[in-house]
């Protein structure tokens, strides 16, 4: 009867993943109760619930470049020409280029994206239930990864079990099916998860993802430069039209 104890433990693991997985997405989804309030979002907030922190940076880069206040070269170089920024984000970038005015840019977008108006930009979206947290972020990814672990472990413990004497009376087979249960089980939940949990791994919450879809059906043209910052904000550095300004970013 080894392979009882093969069984339980096998169960054990596959609904304790699971159980864990589910009050995560419950977790998760609390980030989408409050629906009903209007938010019209900024470009920096389109940028963070898009591309997350290293997003806003682009932005506040590409829209400094095209005022003419920063020059960006296609190799690879960042240069102030105005030290004076507009908002929080525009000196944060000045400031991460330096005292010299002139930086690589591969350093200014990281640096950029961990000054404190992106962390101010971020509460603000949680606080709005519009961005996901970084606690639920993190503990729904990491229930997935448990669940993913549990049916290995599940594959691994029957394994183990078939590789017993079996009792006179118990086939293999029929071993093999009661094995095949809890493993239905973790499988089950990894394709619910794909459907259901997966807008909960991004930035944007299903309310945000709502808000950036009507953003981005209004970002598909270049009339004007606040379109093109838009559509910059939702689709990050390849909406660049410049080739020039475009070779800035995927410089190395």
């Amino acid at each position: 009867m080894l392979w009882v104890l093969f069984l339980l433990a096998a169960w054990v693991v596959a609904g304790t993943a699971c159980t864990r997985l589910c009050l995560a997405a419950v977790r998760a989804a609390a980030a989408d109760a409050d629906t009903g309030r209007v938010h019209e979002l900024t470009l920096y907030e389109a940028a963070f619930l898009s591309g997350g922190p290293r997003r806003v940076a682009d932005v506040t880069l590409v829209a400094m470049a095209r005022q003419r206040r920063l020059l960006l070269a296609h190799t690879g170089w960042a240069t102030v020409v105005d030290p004076r920024g507009r908002d929080e984000m525009e000196r944060s970038v000045i400031g991460a280029i330096g005292p010299e005015g002139q930086s690589r840019i591969a350093p200014v977008r990281a640096t950029a994206a961990t000054a404190d108006a992106v962390r101010g930009i971020a509460d603000r979206l949680e606080r709005a239930g519009l961005a996901v947290p970084d606690s639920a972020r993190t503990t729904v990814a990491a229930a997935v990864r448990q669940v993913r672990s549990a049916a290995v472990a599940v594959l691994g413990l029957g394994a183990a079990a078939l590789l017993t004497p079996p009792p006179p009376d118990m086939p293999r087979p029929l071993v093999a099916l009661w094995f095949a249960l809890p493993l239905a089980l973790t499988l089950s939940c990894l394709g619910i998860a794909r459907i259901e949990v997966h807008p909960y791994s991004r930035w944007a919450s299903p309310a945000g993802q709502r808000l950036l879809g009507a953003l981005t059906r209004n970002a598909d043209g270049t009339a004007d430069d606040r379109t093109y910052l838009t559509s910059v904000a939702v689709r990050g550095v390849r909406a660049i039209g410049e080739p020039d300004l475009r070779a800035a970013f995927t410089h190395r």
